[in-house]
């Protein structure tokens, strides 16, 4: 997505439903305002979104809310702030494993030989503000047997599309390795596990995976990569309907107005816009255990310095490897609460973590790298910013490892109470970060081995 946002109005924005195969045009919003950017790349999304449709049946993304699906974002903070504090005697007892690492998501599942058996005990594992991610964890396991995207509005039985748009939950694996490009975005339904583990799956090299006003998501062990921008098309959602797209960024994982969300162990590299976004109210997520490399824009939090409903989101960014030919944006926030805890960061040519509109950023634990260019050491950013303005932000850095003339310029108060709703597990010192990252990105899982 875009920087550097202003705000342009359309009169009316008439919305596209599909009934019974046929397309109708039904109203408008009347002086509804769109996001547009210099180029044109937000406006389109914000377009595109609103013209996702639904049955009568079950109000469309469009109709339930415009500006954000999390309807009440401060009470998804409060329980996963609860389960934090009352899951700390169980993650601590996962530490003692013979075959861990420090690591709490891969020493609660990794050391287990039959995990392929016991695939959703992987949704018990997850940490920070993503934790209670459910995934199909409560449903059937689907396997994917088919790579094949050919039709978006009447997916084959056996396909990836086909198993994320279905009603009820699922713990979707594949049969063998695979390499799905898709015709059009992938557009999930809620309560859906995507798990690559045991088999080499690539999406890669058209669209990729949207998670647009839906809850309880967990994306591991795919890599992603090489995606494009799609649409001007029409895409189906769930089992009941479908609905037009505009042109989407070229994502590789795009999260919009959507919570309990997990994204960990992936390998994602080279997308046409970002690599993981999230907006639009979106809170409740997770990404951790990634590797991501060649990239510019890597990763955006928070949809614009105008959005207020971005202020209550909350990501924790953890375990990854932020390595080679990266650029910028990792992450990039605005808005909201962002806890950066025990990351690799060892490539960036301009930045490392950047934000605008007061976000508030807890970097503990971290190591950074500094590239050699001279003027390139600054690990953070404040973006289109006086500094009279950012040194009321809260960004801290505390027991990160800067190298190589590294510095992180920290800014308003420097209190622990202050970062309270920055703050999502227990870091682990700088020095283990090697270890907690050593297996960052898509794992190599073989039945009957620990993985």
């Amino acid at each position: 997505m875009a920087g550097g946002l202003k705000w342009v109005s359309l009169a009316v924005l008439g919305f596209l439903v599909v009934i019974g195969g046929g397309v109708a045009l039904l109203g408008g919003l009347k002086d509804t305002q769109l996001l547009n950017s210099w180029n044109g790349g937000a406006s389109r999304r914000y377009l595109r979104e609103a013209t996702v449709n639904d049955s009568a049946s079950s109000p469309s993304p469009a109709t339930r809310s415009v500006f954000g699906a999390v309807e009440d974002p401060d009470a998804v903070a409060s329980t996963v702030a609860q389960t934090i504090v009352n899951s700390t005697n169980r993650r601590s007892l996962s530490y003692l494993s013979s075959c861990g690492t420090g690591n709490p998501i891969d020493d609660c599942w990794r050391c287990d030989s039959d995990w392929h058996n016991n695939r959703q005990r992987l949704a018990d594992c997850g940490i920070g503000f993503g934790r209670n991610a459910l995934g199909g964890r409560d449903g059937r396991i689907y396997e994917v047997t088919d790579s094949s995207d050919d039709d978006p509005i009447n997916p084959k039985p056996g396909t990836l599309r086909y198993a994320v748009i279905q009603d009820e939950p699922l713990w979707i694996i594949f049969k063998h390795d695979m390499v799905i490009t898709l015709k059009e975005e992938l557009i999930m339904n809620s309560f859906k596990t995507i798990d690559g583990r045991g088999a080499n799956v690539h999406i890669s090299g058209g669209a990729c995976i949207t998670v647009q006003f839906v809850t309880n998501i967990i994306i591991h062990g795919l890599h992603i990569h090489d995606c494009k921008p799609t649409g001007n098309a029409m895409v189906r959602s769930s089992p009941s309907h479908y609905g037009w797209r505009t042109m989407a960024d070229g994502d590789g994982v795009s999260i919009f107005g959507s919570s309990h969300i997990w994204v960990d162990h992936c390998s994602m590299w080279n997308c046409a816009d970002g690599l993981v976004d999230a907006v639009m109210g979106s809170t409740a997520i997770t990404i951790s255990n990634n590797h991501f490399t060649h990239h510019n824009e890597v990763m955006l939090l928070g949809h614009s310095d105008s959005y207020d409903k971005d202020k209550s989101m909350q990501v924790t960014i953890a375990f990854n490897h932020f390595g080679e030919g990266l650029i910028q944006r990792m992450p990039r926030c605005r808005h909201g609460y962002f806890h950066v805890v025990n990351n690799d960061y060892t490539h960036w040519e301009m930045y490392a973590i950047g934000g605008s509109a007061a976000p508030t950023i807890n970097s503990q634990g971290n190591r950074y790298l500094a590239p050699a260019n001279p003027f390139a050491k600054e690990v953070t950013k404040r973006v289109d910013t006086e500094q009279g303005v950012w040194q009321g932000w809260n960004w801290r850095s505390e027991g990160d490892l800067l190298l190589n003339g590294a510095y992180f310029t920290p800014s308003g108060a420097g209190a622990s109470a202050s970062y309270s709703r920055a703050s999502s597990l227990g870091a682990k010192p700088s020095s283990m970060v090697g270890t907690i990252t050593s297996g960052a990105g898509v794992l190599s899982c073989k039945k009957g081995n620990e993985c």
